[in-house]
């Protein structure tokens, strides 16, 4: 049964066309700024906040992170777990997900079976979702022990990506990796958005407007933006002109 954070990101994904999620990494920040940058992504229209990082943060932290966001906004804040670890019950929902290019069958399925006792104690909305590392892969790559696919292997991704369709997650994510130099390959995205008829996340690497309209004009539902957040300057100009363009953009080609 979807929940209303799942129904909230549909009806945002249908009528806008594209949406974008700004990604804190609790071990970045500290309440105070947390909270200010999560204000800051709200005013710029982005349609989520998610918590988590690559490597592992302390739960009583992640509580303080998570506490001060969803006082600061209205939007939904979602869990994306690294771990054990990466559980809150102070969030609204928790993507409920496996790394399914990983060798560690933990990644894959362990940590969700001890995870989801908790997230029922908690009383969590849990939103199904295939995570694929691609390119560089990033930290995660390295903490997930995956297998990042090729840039030049799409049909691979294709392959994992129907793999999550059929296994019955609702959402895939490609992932870059964080700070990568280059994002998920466009072919590779409209190559998996023509295989499935669930909403595709991307992330890692995104760091101009140009690099989002091409993401989303080669059929990304969903552009996921994190290490821009944590940089100095105008957060308000980048990040808006970041989800001004992903809903402009929303035209796929």
């Amino acid at each position: 049964m979807r929940g209303q954070v799942e129904k909230y990101l549909l009806n945002k994904i249908q009528k806008d066309g594209a949406i974008h999620f700004a990604l804190l990494d609790p071990e970045e920040f500290s309440s105070e700024p947390a909270a200010k940058t999560a204000r800051e992504v709200e005013l710029c229209g982005t349609a989520a906040v998610m918590v988590g990082g690559s490597t592992i943060v302390s739960t009583p932290h992640l509580d303080v992170i998570v506490k001060a966001i969803k006082k600061a906004v209205k939007i939904p804040v979602i869990l994306f777990p690294n771990n054990i670890t990466g559980i809150s019950r102070y969030a609204d929902a928790i993507w409920f997900m496996s790394l399914l290019n990983s060798s560690d069958p933990y990644f894959i399925a362990g940590v969700q079976v001890l995870g989801a006792p908790i997230i029922r104690k908690y009383g969590l909305e849990t939103i199904p979702l295939g995570y694929v590392t691609v390119g560089e892969g990033g930290t995660v790559s390295v903490v997930g022990r995956a297998c990042p696919i090729p840039h030049d292997k799409p049909e691979l991704a294709v392959a994992h990506a129907l793999a999550a369709q059929y296994f019955g997650m609702r959402f895939v994510y490609l992932e870059g990796g964080s700070g990568v130099k280059q994002p998920v390959p466009n072919t590779m995205i409209r190559m998996v958005k023509g295989a499935i008829n669930i909403p595709l996340i991307v992330g890692g690497g995104i760091r101009t407007v140009e690099q989002a309209r091409n993401l989303v004009g080669a059929g990304a539902d969903a552009v996921v933006t994190g290490t821009i957040t944590e940089e100095e300057g105008n957060l308000r100009d980048k990040i808006g002109a970041i989800v001004a363009c992903v809903k402009s953009g929303s035209t796929k080609y």
